[in-house]
C-alpha cells in the first residue's frame, strides 16, 4: 500500500528550482589559441620571464571567472622569426603576440628611441619604462606606428640596468678604444665616435660569434646578458661606464587576432603586461650586481671609466637627442615635446644627469 505525501508550496518551489539548476548546462569554457613569438632563445631575461612570468599569470587570472582559456604555442628563438622579424612575422599574423626588439629596426622604431637618444641620464630601468608608457598614453604617434605594422601596443620594457662596454682587449681609458670594432644594437652605436672606434649594428645572438671570429673587438652590452651568453670567454675586458638604461622591447599582439578576443581576455592580456613590464624591472636591477660577480668568477676583469672620461664622452656625443626630436616632429610625431617631457621626467625623479639634452 502505497502513501503519498503531499508537498508543501516552499517544498514544491525548491524541488522545481533543484531540478531547473540540473537541466541548465554549465558554461562551456572557451579555448583561445595564441601563438607568442620572439627570435631571441629562451635563456634571453625577457623570454624566460615571458614563459614563467607573464604566460601562467594570465592563466591565473583567467581561471577565476572560467570562462576563457588559452592554449599557448611558444615559439622562440628563431622557431617561425629571428630577432630582425618579430615586427614583421607579428604584423602578417605568423604570431599573435610577441616582444619586438625596437632598438635593432632603426627607423622603423625610431619613435620609441628617446632613452637611446639620451645617454648618461639614467640607469634606472623601472622609471624608463614607466615613462616611456606614459608617453605611449600622451603622444599618439607611438601606438600608430605600432597600428601601422597591424599591431596593439601594450608595454615597453627596459631589460637592463645600464649599457656598459666589453672587449677581448684590455681598455682602461676612452682612448684605449681608438680603432677598435664594437658591435651594438643600433641606436647607441652614435655615441662610439668620440671612443675612436667604429660601430658595427648586430644583435645579442651574434656578439659572441662575431668577437669570437675578429669580426669585432668587443661590444656594447649589459652585464646580465654578457653572464648569460657568456661572453667572459671571448671579450674578457669590461668597462664600468654606466652609459645608461633604455626601453628595447614591446609587448605588442596582431591586430587582426586582438579585435577577436573577448573584452576579458584583452583587459587580462593588457594588465599583465604592465606587471610582466614591472617585473622585468626588478630583476634587471636586482641581477646587475650579481652578474658582475658572474662575468668575473668566468675569468672577466671588470674596471671603472674615470669620472672625468666618462664626462668628456658625453659632452663629446653630437646632441643626438634634439636631431632625433627634430626628425620625428617632421614626421609630425611630437619629438621636441616628447623629449621635454622624458627629460622633465628624470629631473623630476633626481637622476644623475651627465648632460641635460633637451637644453645644451
Amino acid at each position: 500500500m502505497f502513501i503519498r505525501k503531499r508537498l508543501t508550496c516552499s517544498q514544491g518551489i525548491a524541488a522545481l528550482a533543484l531540478c531547473a539548476a540540473f537541466a541548465v548546462p554549465a558554461q562551456a569554457q572557451q579555448t583561445i589559441n595564441l601563438t607568442a613569438i620572439d627570435g631571441y632563445p629562451a635563456r634571453a631575461l625577457w623570454v624566460k620571464e615571458f614563459i614563467h612570468f607573464y604566460i601562467p599569470e594570465v592563466d591565473k587570472r583567467l581561471a577565476k571567472s572560467g570562462k576563457y582559456k588559452i592554449r599557448w604555442n611558444q615559439a622562440w628563438g628563431g622557431q617561425i622569426v629571428k630577432p630582425r622579424g618579430v615586427l614583421e612575422g607579428l604584423q602578417k599574423g605568423l604570431g599573435d603576440i610577441g616582444v619586438v626588439t625596437t632598438a635593432i629596426y632603426g627607423d622603423k622604431m625610431k619613435v620609441m628611441s628617446v632613452a637611446y637618444m639620451t645617454p648618461f641620464t639614467t640607469t634606472d630601468p623601472a622609471l624608463v619604462a614607466e615613462t616611456i608608457d606614459e608617453l605611449a598614453e600622451k603622444f599618439p604617434g607611438i601606438k600608430k606606428t605600432f597600428d601601422s605594422y597591424n599591431q596593439v601596443y601594450l608595454t615597453n620594457a627596459a631589460v637592463f640596468d645600464s649599457y656598459q662596454m666589453f672587449s677581448k682587449k684590455q681598455a682602461r681609458v676612452l682612448k684605449d678604444y681608438e680603432g677598435m670594432k664594437i658591435a651594438s644594437a643600433g641606436p647607441n652605436l652614435r655615441y662610439l665616435p668620440p671612443t675612436g672606434a667604429v660601430g658595427v649594428a648586430g644583435s645579442l645572438n651574434t656578439y659572441y660569434n662575431l668577437i669570437q671570429t675578429g669580426v669585432v673587438d668587443g661590444c656594447m652590452l649589459w652585464p646580465e646578458a654578457a653572464a648569460t651568453f657568456k661572453l667572459a670567454e671571448v671579450a674578457p675586458y669590461m668597462m664600468k661606464a654606466d652609459i645608461g638604461t633604455a626601453n628595447s622591447k614591446v609587448v605588442t599582439v596582431n591586430k587582426d587576432t586582438w579585435n577577436k578576443l573577448p573584452p576579458e581576455v584583452r583587459t587580462v592580456l593588457q594588465a599583465v603586461a604592465i606587471d610582466y613590464r614591472n617585473h622585468l624591472a626588478k630583476l634587471a636591477m636586482s641581477l646587475g650586481g650579481k652578474s658582475l660577480e658572474k662575468y668575473e668568477k668566468a675569468g672577466g676583469k671588470v674596471y671603472t671609466l674615470p669620472k672625468a672620461d666618462r664626462s668628456k664622452w658625453a659632452k663629446a656625443i653630437p646632441n643626438i637627442a634634439q636631431e632625433w626630436a627634430q626628425e620625428l616632429d617632421k614626421e609630425g610625431l611630437q619629438g621636441t615635446a616628447m623629449l621635454n617631457y622624458y627629460m622633465n621626467k628624470m629631473r623630476a625623479a633626481n637622476q644623475p644627469i651627465e648632460r641635460q639634452w633637451d637644453k645644451e
